[in-house]
């Protein structure tokens, strides 16, 4: 029994995280397309501002379409281009493998290309929550890290404790599945769900 269920378990994070990347992938696609038509086109905020009210109206209630969203993905799109240029290794990217609120986190508050890197691969390599991460860039753990003699190793979460756990109920992501009102929690937890 406890392997079943240990392996259901791993199956609910495997899915979670793969449907998260195409999540990011999605944005990061709307980023790029926005980088471009402002560059050839010359689209300004105003425009910018209509597809995000013409995207809230093709996909009602699927969150993720503010303005403030919008521009994100774009801020996004140009990180991403500064590091890595060819397409197959774009998802190699430790961003595409944490959840969105975690890279806009980062984004947010770190202005270096190398250091948002560091601390979306350390994301992933410690399961870092939100408030976990946030607590990290405060106290700027980038340029601390190896001065000191840590226990991080013995005292940090598993990887796929705190941040499997958020994805697993990141809003986001059920607007992107289409799992926001009809499904209680307690019917995806027992995985009677099935996707449409």
């Amino acid at each position: 029994m406890i392997t079943i269920k240990k392996h259901v378990q791993e199956a609910r994070v495997k899915a979670t995280l793969a449907a998260n990347k195409e999540l990011i992938k999605l944005y990061w696609y709307i980023g790029k397309t926005i980088a471009e038509k402002q560059e050839k086109d010359g689209w300004g905020s105003s425009v910018v501002e209509r597809l995000a009210n013409d995207l809230q109206n093709a996909f009602p209630g699927m969150g993720g379409f503010s303005r403030a969203n919008i521009f994100r993905m774009l801020a996004f799109y140009d990180v991403c281009e500064k590091v890595a240029q060819p397409a197959r290794q774009l998802e190699e990217l430790p961003f595409f493998s944490i959840p969105w609120f975690h890279s806009v986190i980062i984004l947010q508050k770190l202005k270096n290309t190398k250091e948002q890197l560091w601390y979306a691969q350390k994301t992933i390599e410690n399961g870092w929550s939100r408030s976990t991460l946030e607590t990290w860039i405060k106290s700027d753990l980038y340029h601390r890290e190896g001065r000191a003699i840590t226990n991080f190793s013995k005292t940090l979460p598993a990887p796929d404790s705190d941040m499997a756990k958020q994805s697993l109920k990141d809003p986001y992501l059920f607007d992107f599945l289409a799992l926001r009102d009809d499904y209680l929690e307690q019917e995806l937890e027992q995985g009677r769900v099935c996707l449409q």
